[in-house]
């Protein structure tokens, strides 16, 4: 009887395991289908995933774009957010982390308390002045407001940087210093080979969110060839004439290809990252 029970309990969790895993993915396997469906069949048959006859158009109708914009134009801006954005945040990040871990100065605990006070401050507190402090520079209807704040270190980056660097002993450090290196080469020649999970952790994050980033797109950007793919996706619905679901679908589902392949590249280094393994000694 006890046999019998041990066989059973692996099939009923890899049963409920598989139920659950097809629960969270079925939203993504709909969107897919619906790309492939009649414009006039997505919503009639909502709960299918198989289309009566699969309509390729609609992704030629999506990339085709709006006022002579096509989705090509959409791909390039959002590539050129968020490559840049995560370039900036994930350097100036790891130079703070570098500097509140391993640098003593005067007032460091200070600083990093209110550092980590902003993690508590909703965005709708900052965003009136950002745009207010934008519009004085004259950065409104162009990507500045969107990428240049990322160049000056993100908090949650910083303390997740701080303690994969806590983990890499101080005795290398001092082993650098003795054969002639800087701060900064202690940095640039120790510490980030050592902290390259948690870059790349603090990477794939922004790269996951500025990519869907929706609200600061739409309320700093005025001309529809700056959109992102976030933003252009929304000109598909129209309260005045038909709304092209079809077409959005097939965007959409073209929008998630990046993430998808950036998730399967560094997916071990998303683990690592937020374990803060690190090394031992």
């Amino acid at each position: 009887m006890a046999h019998t029970s041990k066989r059973w309990k692996p099939f009923v969790y890899h049963l409920l395991v598989g139920g659950l895993a097809l629960v969270m993915i079925y939203p993504i396997l709909w969107l897919f289908a619906s790309s492939l469906k009649p414009n006039d069949e997505i919503f009639a048959t909502a709960y299918s995933l198989i289309p009566s006859r699969i309509e390729w158009k609609n992704y030629a109708t999506g990339w085709a774009g709006f006022a002579g914009n096509s989705f090509d134009t959409f791909f390039k801006n959002s590539f050129f957010i968020a490559i840049l954005s995560t370039i900036g945040a994930v350097i100036s990040s790891a130079l703070v982390a570098y500097g509140f871990s391993r640098i003593r100065f005067f007032g460091r605990g200070f600083w990093f308390a209110c550092m980590m006070m902003t993690l508590m401050l909703p965005r709708d507190v900052t965003i009136i002045p950002q745009y207010i402090m934008f519009s004085k520079f004259g950065w409104l209807s162009s990507f500045k407001p969107i990428i240049v704040p990322q160049f000056f270190g993100i908090p949650f980056f910083i303390f997740l940087i701080m303690q994969f660097i806590r983990t890499v002993p101080v005795d290398l450090d001092e082993a650098a210093k003795i054969d002639g290196c800087s701060k900064y080469g202690i940095f640039f020649r120790v510490i980030l080979p050592l902290t390259l999970p948690a870059l790349v952790t603090a990477a794939i994050f922004s790269f996951y969110w500025t990519w869907e980033d929706f609200y600061h797109p739409l309320l700093y950007l005025n001309k529809p060839e700056l959109y992102p793919v976030s933003l252009a996706l929304k000109l598909f619905l129209d309260g005045e004439s038909l709304n092209n679901w079809g077409g959005m679908f097939a965007m959409s589902s073209l929008s998630l290809v990046p993430v998808f392949i950036i998730f399967f590249l560094f997916q071990r280094y998303i683990v690592e990252g937020i374990a803060t393994s690190g090394l031992k000694g």
